[in-house]
């Protein structure tokens, strides 16, 4: 959203489709000091690791090419290769460093989201070249909160700094006297000390900025009610069709209903108030239960039944009990097979006595 938006009447919590496009859009939670703390540990872990080999390496190659250097290729071709192989020497001896900062700066935006493709941030807008959004980012809370932030991270790192170096300031004086050479070597543990200080104060302001970079994006997700009436039209339709939906899908599965009854092997009813016309055949583990219904469909499933000379036999404790007890398309409960093994015996009787 703009950050021009008045945003005073954002008060619903975002729901999680909200949420979800949000992160489509690539508006994620992230904290840039998060990935520095990262990239700061990477290089102090490609120092500790492989530093002297590599700074070793470069020397060794530097010294060979300076030895060399009458032996330079002449013309452009010449030369062209000259610095092609230096900078393969380069890369060579700088590489693993390098892959330690690259996999460094990775691992500090997987750790604040999942990785995500979207081309939504770089899309152009014209609200970014606003001057009243120009203004506002320059002179906004944002702007304010990044200030304060500025002059923390400059004051933790001077007071690390403050404690590290300060008891080896007599010792540190003298390293003006030394070779090059030797001044890495000279200075390895105040740098080793230094750099942890620095990561462990930094740990705790990238923690701090993560928190307060996630409040600041929660925040911007909020919804105004209005949104929260139109996202659940969107999502669970409105109530009106929604209504209109199940009134023709329950009157599309009464008609397939009606159409079993003809099918009925009997019709039992309560005479009024229920009925449940069941099917049987050789063959069937047990009598289906094909079309039941209470009240006005009871009437017309005994009426149905009527028209397809199907029997109906008017047994209420049962019909009530079948009602209650079996669903559309299921067999009879166990419990009821004696009962109606008895009325189906019955109608079975009564069919050989009319033929």
């Amino acid at each position: 959203m703009a950050e021009s938006e008045d945003r005073e009447d954002h008060t619903e919590a975002p729901s999680q489709r909200r949420l979800e496009q949000a992160a489509e859009r690539g508006d994620v939670a992230r904290s840039a000091e998060v990935n520095t703390w990262f990239v700061l540990a990477g290089g102090a872990l490609a120092l500790a690791v492989a530093g002297a080999d590599s700074a070793q390496s470069l020397a060794r190659a530097l010294g060979a090419m300076l030895a060399n250097a009458h032996r330079l290729p002449e013309g452009p071709g010449g030369l062209s290769a000259y610095g092609t192989h230096s900078m393969m020497v380069a890369l060579g001896a700088i590489g693993l460093p390098l892959a330690i900062l690259a996999l460094a700066g990775l691992a500090g935006g997987l750790v604040q989201h999942r990785p995500m493709f979207t081309t939504q941030p770089v899309t152009p807008q014209l609200s970014r070249i606003s001057p009243s959004a120009g203004l506002k980012r320059v002179f906004g809370k944002e702007a304010f909160v990044q200030f304060l932030k500025g002059l923390a991270k400059l004051g933790l790192v001077s007071v690390v700094m403050a404690v590290v170096l300060w008891p080896e300031r007599a010792r540190l004086e003298s390293l003006v006297t030394l070779d090059v050479a030797a001044l890495l070597p000279a200075t390895s543990a105040e740098l080793s000390r230094l750099m942890t200080g620095v990561l462990a104060i930094y740990a705790f302001l990238a923690a701090g900025d993560f928190a307060w970079q996630k409040w600041t994006w929660y925040g911007r997700q909020k919804m105004t009610k209005r949104e929260m009436k139109e996202e659940y039209k969107e999502t669970e339709g409105h109530p009106e069709v929604k209504a209109r939906i199940r009134k023709l899908q329950a009157r599309a599965s009464r008609r397939r209903m009606m159409a079993q009854v003809p099918k009925a092997s009997v019709v039992i009813m309560n005479p009024t108030h229920y009925a449940v016309a069941l099917q049987y055949e050789r063959g069937m583990p047990a009598p289906r239960c094909v079309a039941k219904g209470l009240d006005a469909l009871a009437l017309r499933i005994r009426a149905l039944a009527e028209e397809n000379a199907v029997p109906v036999v008017e047994n209420p404790p049962l019909a009530r009990a079948l009602y209650k007890a079996v669903d559309l398309d299921q067999d009879i409960p166990v419990e009821h097979y004696k009962a109606v093994a008895e009325v189906i015996g019955f109608v079975m009787r009564l069919r050989r006595r009319a033929t």
